[in-house]
């Protein structure tokens, strides 16, 4: 029996570290929000994993509006009060 207990005990030992990287790599409930200035906006860009899916853009004088995925696959913004109104993402240089 004694020879039991003492493999169980390494068997959890063994696994505890497994158990704490897991617990590291695991997805975050919290968006990560970055906020910048550019000119006279405030942007605020919310991330879920590394994944942006949306913008808020404060301008200085004017109501903040929501900038979000079109299709949540590739860089098309639309902003959510006008869902028509599409956003242009060209690349103009590429190196």
């Amino acid at each position: 029996m004694g020879t039991l207990n003492r493999l169980l005990l390494l068997g959890l030992l063994a696994t505890a570290p497994v158990a704490a990287i897991a617990a590291d790599d695991a997805p975050s409930a919290d968006p990560d929000v970055t906020i910048r200035q550019e000119g006279d906006k405030t942007i605020q860009e919310y991330r879920q994993n590394g994944f942006l899916y949306a913008i808020k853009v404060t301008p200085k004088g004017g109501k903040p509006y929501f900038l979000v995925r079109a299709d949540g696959t590739d860089a098309n913004f639309i902003r959510s009060d006008q869902p028509d109104m599409l956003i242009p993402a060209w690349k103009i240089f590429e190196w």
